[in-house]
């Protein structure tokens, strides 16, 4: 759909199957034009790991980690850490639901593309 502003994973999308990128969209440099709602709404990898949002095996962070356990990899507390972190960020979806008529799906659309990029459905 557009995430990330085409500049996730680049460097280690070959341990992903191929088929999930079949339709990407990368870029050189990020390019909020190519997020599924067209607007910015990515942190740099930098602040991540400024702000300790990077845990374990996964340099590139939570979505990166979630693909690994989406493919059968588990590492224990480092999942439980994960699954709250994402278990969390449904409080995003309820700011969506409070303050968006439904067939609005540009209504809030940073939140929106953060929902997308962090499994969420956006279209809610």
């Amino acid at each position: 759909m557009g995430v990330f502003e085409g500049k996730y994973c680049t460097d280690c999308s070959n341990e992903f199957p191929l088929d999930w990128f079949e339709e990407a969209k990368f870029s050189n440099r990020p390019d909020p034009s190519i997020n599924y709602f067209g607007v910015k709404s990515r942190q740099s990898l930098t602040v991540w790991q400024q702000k300790g949002w990077i845990f374990g095996r996964d340099p590139r962070g939570w979505f990166q980690w979630f693909c690994r356990y989406y493919l059968g990899r588990r590492l224990g507390e480092i999942d439980d850490i994960q699954i709250k972190r994402w278990r969390a960020f449904a409080r995003h979806a309820g700011q969506v639901r409070a303050n968006c008529q439904p067939a609005d799906v540009f209504c809030r659309p940073r939140q929106r593309q953060a929902l997308l990029q962090w499994s969420y459905d956006p279209l809610i």
